[in-house]
């Protein structure tokens, strides 16, 4: 009997508790939909630019559903800065030169692949001068992907020991009789973001200084800009914790916001090919932070980009950071009731 009144204890219990039932049944599928679309999307097909490059081979490409396009090199500079490139490729005197994009390690091997098996019928002694308008050959593919984790952990553990501190702020009484003074609601937030911010400036400065010093992250633009990346991810981490907290009742139901919040951000966020994506999905990455955040890191770290190129993305997340903070003040009106 003992065992029945605990049993039931606990149905009714969860049966309350809609939120933890709805993650429990809901989350589980809503990721597993996103991972099926994000890896069973559309096929990554290299774009590739030609000059004076044999119609034989241009065939061949062809028939390998490759993207190409005739272009001069200065072209193919511009393409590669914009993203719209992968490789230029040009005979000069017999003599193949190819031009990798060379940011992705992975995407390099596949379109150098293609490219040489491609002119091999043409050139079948002939090794192709190969050069790389980022990165290098020694890249590696945690030179690719770790400028998206010094962000994506940098966000991660802001968002939860933000969330989880605010909470204990309100479930301890301490926001409470702050609100019961005459403190405006604004000084409140403002308070509380600047008293985290400071563990958020040590957090940051370290993740990046032993990425790059410790790991030996490849690193070609300005520390200082990374730094500030990570510092604005990190800021709007932290008062997205802190408006999502006022919605949660305990340390569980913040932990449950993980799934929702995070998960959804690491498959937008470049870890895995973007072009690959589903359309279905593909619009969720331009309306999350860790999307811009991953775009300006990788920009600095690896193709050595400066303030003009990352300027948009920095003002993105700013503009979070900014709207999740008004969010918050609006979301501390129930605590007060004059």
């Amino acid at each position: 009997m003992r065992v029945r009144a605990l049993t039931v204890r606990i149905i009714k219990q969860f049966v309350h508790d809609k939120r933890t039932l709805a993650m429990m049944l809901v989350a589980p599928l809503l990721i597993l939909t996103i991972i099926s679309l994000v890896f069973n999307g559309e096929e990554v097909v290299p774009a590739i630019g030609v000059e004076q490059v044999p119609e034989p081979i241009k065939s061949v490409m062809e028939k390998q559903d490759i993207t190409i396009e005739e272009m001069n090199e200065e072209e193919a500079e511009q393409k590669f800065e914009d993203g719209s490139l992968d490789a230029w490729i040009s005979i000069e005197n017999q003599q193949p030169r190819i031009i990798l994009e060379g940011s992705d390690p992975g995407k390099n091997q596949m379109t150098l692949s293609i490219m040489q098996r491609s002119m091999k019928p043409q050139y079948n002694v002939m090794e192709p001068e190969v050069e790389y308008y980022y990165g290098s050959e020694d890249m590696t593919s945690f030179d690719n992907i770790g400028p998206v984790l010094i962000g994506f952990f940098a966000f991660f553990f802001v968002f939860l020991l933000s969330g989880v501190s605010f909470l204990r702020e309100r479930t301890g009484g301490t926001l409470e009789r702050l609100m019961a003074s005459p403190i405006r609601k604004s000084e409140v937030v403002i308070g509380y973001l600047l008293g985290f911010g400071f563990f958020t400036l040590i957090q940051s400065t370290l993740i990046v200084f032993y990425s790059i010093y410790v790991l030996d992250l490849l690193m070609i633009g300005d520390f200082i800009w990374v730094l500030a990346v990570t510092l604005l991810c990190a800021f709007t981490a932290l008062s997205l914790g802190t408006l999502l907290s006022a919605f949660a009742q305990n340390e569980l139901q913040m932990i449950q916001f993980i799934p929702i919040v995070i998960v959804p951000q690491v498959f937008f966020s470049g870890l895995f090919d973007l072009e690959a994506i589903s359309d279905w999905v593909s619009w969720i990455g331009p309306i999350t932070p860790l999307y811009y955040a991953a775009d300006a890191l990788r920009d600095v770290m690896i193709r050595g980009l400066g303030f003009d190129e990352i300027a948009m993305d920095l003002a993105v997340l700013l503009g979070f950071s900014l709207f999740f903070s008004i969010a918050n003040i609006f979301a501390l009106r129930k605590y007060r009731s004059f």
